[in-house]
């Protein structure tokens, strides 16, 4: 018999950093399952410490930095293996990673319901890895958290049944909003970081598209190298390997590198920095809570609401990079704009939401499968959310 436990499966910062809320709030119902996708120490062990997670109660080994078919294989079976032999009431997984992905056919093998939080982004971009594994979760999730109505579009045009999608905005929100550091140890960050408000650029890079290609990450850092505020760049361990493997040391130092951040310092440095540098998922939604513009370093994008809500910018590296950085940082009223738009990622009780659902649907008595549905709350900017789906409505924070 399932016990009354949520597994939830981590294997990366993003995930930590967006299901540390459901976690919390589920708290000896939790089941935490890590999976060792991130094995960095750097990148993982102060990301549980700072939000105050437990201990892994599941560790999987030998995971990180395997090749991606043979790092989901492996997770795949010593998952469905586990939730197999301790069958949880559900399994929670977040967003597009190959944890995600893992996590959602070990539990759709071992018979257990799958919740996807951050279901139905699309960039319609099948060379990226991640839209593979948003598409192999969708078929087999029992509950689609989506976080906008641009999202659960996508999901209804796909067939998955209205009464399966529920919006909840991005646990980012409120992820975000805890963690940001007051203002007092903002102000000593950046002395630490020597650098001063609103004039420097923050930026990171590790996404394949970019990491992967010797001549596109040698231009990407000879671009940023060129502009005239400093540049901070925190150095993912993909980057700092691939600078290493295709002889770009030059390229790279001429930019204020530093080692990799934990989350609140992240966060302050980006809510103080002229303009962010980007290629991260995470960051496209942090920006629009922080009220920071972004240059997004992709070739696409599954989050085309912070695009359009303004706060964020599609550019490859080489003549839209240029464009894009000349023209931002020339924008001196862009702050003051940024500051006037509401976050189309919702008000920061996402995790509430979620919480609320999965209780009743699979720790309630008999296990209900309905919810109640709530008034219509459209993200900003947007059309209302498809008839028939329903949404969370959430508090205004004080």
């Amino acid at each position: 018999m399932p016990s009354a436990e949520i597994a939830l499966v981590f294997g990366t910062r993003p995930e930590i950093v967006k299901l540390a809320g459901v976690a919390r709030r589920l708290g000896p119902q939790a089941r935490i399952v890590w999976t060792g996708q991130h094995w960095d120490a750097d990148l993982t062990t102060c990301f549980f410490e700072q939000y105050g997670l437990p201990r892994p109660h599941h560790l999987l080994h030998g995971v990180g930095g395997e090749a991606r078919g043979q790092q989901i294989g492996r997770m795949v079976a010593t998952l469905s293996d586990h939730f197999t032999k301790r069958p949880p009431a559900a399994v929670v997984v977040q967003g597009d990673t190959n944890t995600a992905a893992a996590g959602a056919l070990a539990a759709h093998c071992a018979g257990v319901p799958v919740v996807h939080v951050e279901a139905g982004l699309r960039s319609f971009d099948n060379a990226m890895p991640e839209e593979t594994n948003r598409r192999l979760i969708a078929p087999v999730a029992d509950l689609h958290c989506a976080p906008t109505a641009t999202a659960a579009a996508h999901l209804l045009r796909e067939g998955v049944e209205p009464e399966r999608v529920l919006i909840t905005g991005n646990t980012v929100v409120e992820a975000t909003l805890e963690t940001l550091p007051a203002e007092a140890d903002a102000h000593g960050l950046l002395a630490r970081y020597q650098v001063t408000r609103e004039a420097y650029v923050l930026a990171t890079v590790h996404r394949p598209e970019n990491t992967d290609d010797p001549a596109r990450l040698a231009q990407l850092l000879d671009q940023l190298a060129a502009i005239d505020p400093p540049v901070l760049m925190p150095l993912h361990p993909r980057t700092r390997a691939a600078v290493e493997r295709y002889g770009l040391r030059r390229s790279v130092a001429r930019l204020h590198r530093i080692p990799p951040l934990d989350h609140a310092t992240f966060l302050a440095l980006a809510r103080h920095c002229r303009l962010l540098v980007s290629d991260s998922g995470g960051v496209q939604e942090e920006c629009t809570v922080l009220k920071r513009p972004l240059i997004v370093v992709r070739n696409s994008t599954e989050r085309p609401e912070a695009v359009r809500a303004g706060f964020a910018r599609l550019a490859r590296p080489g003549h839209q990079l240029a464009l894009a950085l000349r023209e931002m940082l020339a924008d001196t009223g862009i702050a003051e704009r940024l500051a006037r738009i509401p976050s189309p990622y919702g008000d920061g009780g996402a995790s509430d939401g979620i919480v609320a659902a999965v209780r009743e649907r699979y720790l309630a008595a008999g296990h209900a499968s309905a919810i109640t549905p709530g008034p219509q709350l459209p993200a900003p900017g947007h059309a209302a959310a498809p008839r028939g789906l329903r949404e969370r409505t959430q508090p205004a924070r004080s």
